[in-house]
């Protein structure tokens, strides 16, 4: 296990304002707590996006909110999926929480693709913790099947065999930004210590049937822009207990080796640009680092990126 850095920079309020201190009317995030410590974080939040190039993401206009979670916080910029270019979504999703893609190279539903094996799930419960899967536009927890806006395969755990039973009450509705699952548990402070947060098809910047089909960047950006900010000034992340991923899918692109942004947000993390080479792997190891897991498959063949990012 990759040792993790001594201890954190003293890091001012106005750090994490999207200005100045002198006239920012809204701050990224609120000021860090004088207890935030590398190496206190007990949680991860991953949200995971969807079929955006890096270059899409960095230089676009239209993700004004997610240059500022970058500039102040931490990217990689040298990311790239870590799957084959000319296949969809599902194995992205199944090597982020388990390690590798099990030969699976397109988007059908868990009743072709049930997964054995362990995975990142089944880890967090074995090892008496909890995980959640907070889905926008489900219409019922641990929906197997296509819904609207909604896809089975952009939430992963129905694949999994050894979830099924934690499924039904840990797979769940999000709800809004405003009441339900997420907002409930980010605002009292009782996010578990795994959460896969998951837009719908509408607003993860992919797109889809009865979607608007225009400005799907600037829908993302202010997706997140709606959620994070609460997110962030909430007791788990103000505790130092958060860390937060936001990464994206794969590419829109077969000809860039699936290259695509990843944003790492914690109250210890500033000003971060990692250019070493990280993929899913990477991202998959560094939650497992953070939770204290064993690494799982192509994870335990990289560096975890918790040092880098002063996790």
């Amino acid at each position: 296990m990759i040792r993790r850095v001594a201890a954190a920079a003293a890091l001012g309020a106005c750090v994490l304002a999207v200005a100045s201190c002198a006239g920012a009317a809204a701050p990224v995030a609120a000021p860090i707590t004088p207890s935030a410590r590398v190496g206190a974080a007990t949680k991860v939040m991953l949200v995971v996006e969807e079929n955006r190039a890096y270059s899409e993401v960095a230089d676009s206009p239209e993700a004004g909110y997610l240059d500022e979670l970058s500039r102040t916080y931490g990217a990689a910029t040298n990311y790239h999926a870590g799957y084959p270019g000319n296949c969809p979504s599902l194995p992205g999703y199944l090597l982020l929480t388990s390690g590798t893609d099990h030969g699976v190279c397109d988007d059908d539903g868990p009743q072709k693709h049930p997964i054995g094996g362990d995975n990142l799930f089944r880890q967090v419960a074995t090892a008496g913790q909890q995980w959640r899967v907070y889905a926008q536009s489900m219409p019922a927890p641990c929906t197997r099947e296509n819904a609207g806006a909604y896809l089975v395969r952009h939430t992963v755990v129905p694949y999994y065999e050894s979830e099924r039973a934690r499924c039904a009450t840990w797979d769940l509705p999000m709800g809004t930004s405003a009441a339900g699952a997420l907002h409930d548990d980010v605002t009292a402070g009782t996010l578990p210590a795994f959460s896969l947060v998951v837009p719908d098809a509408c607003n993860d910047m992919h797109g889809g049937h009865g979607c608007p089909d225009d400005h799907l960047v600037g829908r993302g950006d202010g997706w997140l822009k709606e959620w994070l900010p609460a997110v962030l000034a909430a007791p788990d992340y103000r505790a130092g207990r958060l860390v937060v991923i936001v990464t994206w899918d794969e590419s829109s692109s077969h000809e860039d080796n699936n290259h695509v942004p990843t944003i790492v947000i914690s109250p210890t993390t500033s000003h971060v640009r990692d250019t070493a080479p990280e993929s899913h792997c990477t991202t998959l190891g560094t939650v497992e680092e953070v939770l204290h897991l064993p690494a799982l498959g192509c994870a335990a063949t990289v560096s975890p990126s918790t040092a880098r990012f002063h996790l």
